[in-house]
Protein backbone atom coordinates (compact mmCIF):
# COMPACT_ATOMS: atom_id res chain seq x y z
CA UNK A 1 0.00 0.00 0.00
CA UNK A 2 0.93 3.35 -0.92
CA UNK A 3 0.59 6.46 0.50
CA UNK A 4 -0.83 9.61 -1.62
CA UNK A 5 3.16 10.63 -1.48
CA UNK A 6 4.11 7.44 -2.94
CA UNK A 7 5.86 6.49 0.47
CA UNK A 8 5.05 3.15 2.46
CA UNK A 9 3.57 3.93 6.48
CA UNK A 10 5.58 1.91 8.03
CA UNK A 11 8.68 3.85 6.65
CA UNK A 12 7.00 7.46 7.02
CA UNK A 13 6.21 5.89 10.56
CA UNK A 14 10.06 5.22 11.15
CA UNK A 15 11.03 8.74 9.50
CA UNK A 16 8.28 10.22 11.99
CA UNK A 17 10.00 8.80 15.09
CA UNK A 18 13.18 9.24 14.19
CA UNK A 19 12.55 12.94 14.06
CA UNK A 20 10.75 12.74 17.25
CA UNK A 21 14.04 11.56 19.33
CA UNK A 22 16.19 13.65 17.59
CA UNK A 23 13.89 17.02 18.70
CA UNK A 24 12.87 15.71 22.13
CA UNK A 25 15.18 16.63 23.89
CA UNK A 26 16.19 19.61 22.50
CA UNK A 27 13.85 22.62 23.71
CA UNK A 28 13.00 24.64 27.02
CA UNK A 29 11.93 21.50 28.57
CA UNK A 30 15.68 19.78 28.12
CA UNK A 31 18.35 21.41 30.24
CA UNK A 32 21.60 21.11 28.63
CA UNK A 33 20.36 20.72 25.03
CA UNK A 34 20.44 17.04 23.14
CA UNK A 35 22.61 15.24 25.44
CA UNK A 36 21.56 16.22 28.77
CA UNK A 37 21.80 13.65 31.53
CA UNK A 38 19.10 13.52 34.75
CA UNK A 39 22.16 12.78 37.30
CA UNK A 40 19.78 12.34 40.11
CA UNK A 41 18.49 8.92 38.00
CA UNK A 42 22.04 7.62 37.58
CA UNK A 43 23.02 5.36 40.61
CA UNK A 44 26.85 5.63 40.96
CA UNK A 45 28.29 1.60 41.92
CA UNK A 46 30.57 1.50 44.90
CA UNK A 47 32.75 -1.21 46.61
CA UNK A 48 32.20 -2.50 49.47
CA UNK A 49 33.07 0.46 51.12
CA UNK A 50 35.52 -1.78 53.67
CA UNK A 51 39.13 -1.12 53.64
CA UNK A 52 41.99 -1.91 50.86
CA UNK A 53 43.54 -4.04 51.72
CA UNK A 54 42.32 -6.66 53.97
CA UNK A 55 42.16 -10.59 54.99
CA UNK A 56 38.91 -12.50 53.80
CA UNK A 57 39.35 -16.29 53.50
CA UNK A 58 37.72 -18.64 50.65
CA UNK A 59 34.52 -19.84 50.88
CA UNK A 60 34.47 -23.25 49.09
CA UNK A 61 36.28 -26.03 47.89
CA UNK A 62 36.54 -25.10 44.87
CA UNK A 63 37.22 -21.32 43.87
CA UNK A 64 37.62 -20.13 40.17
CA UNK A 65 40.58 -17.49 40.08
CA UNK A 66 39.91 -15.02 36.47
CA UNK A 67 42.17 -13.02 34.72
CA UNK A 68 39.61 -10.12 35.35
CA UNK A 69 36.76 -8.93 36.66
CA UNK A 70 34.09 -10.85 35.45
CA UNK A 71 32.78 -14.67 33.85
CA UNK A 72 34.11 -13.30 30.30
CA UNK A 73 37.36 -13.51 31.67
CA UNK A 74 39.20 -17.11 31.79
CA UNK A 75 39.79 -19.02 34.65
CA UNK A 76 43.56 -18.95 35.30
CA UNK A 77 43.60 -21.37 38.01
CA UNK A 78 40.99 -23.35 40.78
CA UNK A 79 41.89 -22.92 44.58
CA UNK A 80 40.95 -26.33 46.67
CA UNK A 81 40.92 -25.72 49.84
CA UNK A 82 37.93 -23.93 51.76
CA UNK A 83 39.05 -21.23 54.25
CA UNK A 84 42.17 -20.35 52.86
CA UNK A 85 43.61 -16.82 53.93
CA UNK A 86 43.39 -14.22 50.80
CA UNK A 87 44.38 -10.66 50.73
CA UNK A 88 42.07 -8.35 49.29
CA UNK A 89 44.05 -6.05 47.22
CA UNK A 90 41.08 -4.30 44.92
CA UNK A 91 37.52 -4.53 43.91
CA UNK A 92 35.31 -4.26 40.99
CA UNK A 93 31.59 -3.94 41.46
CA UNK A 94 31.02 -7.79 43.24
CA UNK A 95 34.30 -8.91 41.91
CA UNK A 96 37.71 -8.87 44.25
CA UNK A 97 40.96 -9.49 43.16
CA UNK A 98 43.31 -11.59 45.54
CA UNK A 99 46.35 -12.63 46.23
CA UNK A 100 47.52 -15.76 48.07
CA UNK A 101 49.79 -16.41 50.59
CA UNK A 102 52.82 -17.28 47.59
CA UNK A 103 51.92 -14.29 46.32
CA UNK A 104 49.54 -15.21 43.26
CA UNK A 105 46.72 -12.90 42.30
CA UNK A 106 43.83 -12.83 40.36
CA UNK A 107 40.26 -12.15 40.73
CA UNK A 108 37.23 -14.10 42.36
CA UNK A 109 33.38 -13.66 42.89
CA UNK A 110 32.70 -11.74 46.23
CA UNK A 111 30.33 -14.85 46.89
CA UNK A 112 33.30 -17.33 46.94
CA UNK A 113 34.63 -15.17 49.98
CA UNK A 114 34.04 -15.41 53.89
CA UNK A 115 35.05 -12.22 56.31
CA UNK A 116 35.88 -15.50 58.62
CA UNK A 117 39.82 -15.06 59.30
CA UNK A 118 42.12 -17.91 58.65
CA UNK A 119 45.67 -18.57 58.42
CA UNK A 120 48.34 -20.32 57.70
CA UNK A 121 51.65 -20.98 58.39
CA UNK A 122 53.54 -19.52 55.49
CA UNK A 123 57.62 -20.49 55.48
CA UNK A 124 58.99 -22.20 58.74
CA UNK A 125 57.24 -24.33 61.19
CA UNK A 126 55.52 -22.22 63.96
CA UNK A 127 55.02 -23.35 68.23
CA UNK A 128 51.35 -23.16 69.88
CA UNK A 129 51.45 -21.91 72.98
CA UNK A 130 49.05 -22.65 76.05
CA UNK A 131 48.89 -18.98 76.99
CA UNK A 132 50.67 -15.88 74.99
CA UNK A 133 54.19 -16.09 76.09
CA UNK A 134 57.24 -17.57 74.35
CA UNK A 135 57.96 -18.79 77.51
CA UNK A 136 54.64 -21.23 77.91
CA UNK A 137 54.12 -24.34 77.10
CA UNK A 138 53.98 -25.73 73.56
CA UNK A 139 50.24 -27.53 72.78
CA UNK A 140 51.92 -27.95 69.19
CA UNK A 141 54.41 -27.70 66.88
CA UNK A 142 52.86 -26.36 63.39
CA UNK A 143 54.16 -27.01 60.21
CA UNK A 144 54.13 -25.28 56.50
CA UNK A 145 50.93 -24.70 54.50
CA UNK A 146 48.96 -25.82 58.35
CA UNK A 147 46.30 -23.44 58.03
CA UNK A 148 43.38 -23.07 60.92
CA UNK A 149 41.00 -20.29 62.36
CA UNK A 150 41.87 -17.41 63.71
CA UNK A 151 39.76 -16.41 67.05
CA UNK A 152 41.45 -13.25 68.05
CA UNK A 153 44.46 -10.72 68.08
CA UNK A 154 46.05 -8.67 70.88
CA UNK A 155 49.34 -7.28 70.42
CA UNK A 156 52.02 -9.99 68.74
CA UNK A 157 50.14 -12.83 69.85
CA UNK A 158 46.29 -14.39 68.22
CA UNK A 159 44.27 -17.19 69.49
CA UNK A 160 44.04 -19.24 67.04
CA UNK A 161 42.27 -22.72 66.86
CA UNK A 162 43.56 -25.86 64.30
CA UNK A 163 42.58 -29.17 64.11
CA UNK A 164 40.25 -28.95 67.40
CA UNK A 165 43.24 -27.51 69.19
CA UNK A 166 43.31 -23.99 70.62
CA UNK A 167 46.31 -21.93 71.35
CA UNK A 168 47.77 -18.75 71.26
CA UNK A 169 50.93 -17.86 68.34
CA UNK A 170 53.34 -15.10 67.06
CA UNK A 171 52.14 -13.00 64.58
CA UNK A 172 55.34 -13.51 63.06
CA UNK A 173 54.77 -17.03 62.40
CA UNK A 174 51.85 -16.63 60.44
CA UNK A 175 50.15 -15.21 56.89
CA UNK A 176 46.69 -14.12 57.24
CA UNK A 177 46.74 -11.15 59.87
CA UNK A 178 48.27 -8.09 59.21
CA UNK A 179 51.26 -6.66 62.17
CA UNK A 180 49.16 -4.47 64.18
CA UNK A 181 45.88 -5.43 63.29
CA UNK A 182 43.04 -6.26 66.22
CA UNK A 183 40.97 -9.34 65.98
CA UNK A 184 38.27 -9.89 68.70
Amino acid sequence: MLTPMGIRPSVSLCVAFVAFTVLLPVGPWSKGGAYAVDKSAMVQRKGSGLPIPRFASLRSDEVNVRTGPGTRYPVDWVFKRKAMPVEIVAEYENWRKIRDWQGASGWVHQSLLTGKRSFIIASKAASLHKTPASSAEVVAKLEPEVMGEIRSCAGDWCRVKVSGVSGWIERTGMWGVYKSEPIN
